[in-house]
């Protein structure tokens, strides 16, 4: 058998639970995906102006789970440009093209971002 008591208010522990159920935390996640979308747009290698201006997101919702998820519509031949631009590729007469990591460098401030919006969130009194 487990018991426990407990003295005082649960005032502060209820407005943050039901803060977390109204979803204001998420409400920022627009300005996020937006936000994501820009700094991706202006990282993409210029060379590159279809992949750069074929950023865009999805903001997926589902039962306590929130996600952005930022996709590149330019896609020859079956293959994301995005990702070839990121990680390197293999081209056509057996030579090799290097990646250039230029994501990770754009999304770290938005992470960064998103990261302090939530905390500010969860420990806002």
């Amino acid at each position: 058998m487990f018991s426990f008591s407990s003295s005082g208010s649960f005032a502060k522990t209820d407005k943050f639970l039901q803060r977390m159920l109204k979803g204001d935390m998420f409400s920022a996640l627009e300005g996020f995906a937006r936000e994501g979308v820009a700094a991706l747009a202006s990282a993409t290698p210029v060379d590159s102006s279809l992949t750069s201006q074929s950023w865009d997101y999805e903001i997926k919702k589902s039962r306590g789970f929130y996600q952005i998820v930022w996709t590149n519509s330019n896609v020859v031949d079956g293959r994301p440009v995005a990702i070839l631009l990121q990680y390197g590729h293999g081209t056509g007469t057996g030579g090799y093209v290097e990646g250039y990591d230029y994501i990770n460098p754009a999304m770290r401030p938005v992470f960064d971002r998103i990261s302090e919006n939530v905390w500010k969130a969860v420990t806002a009194t």
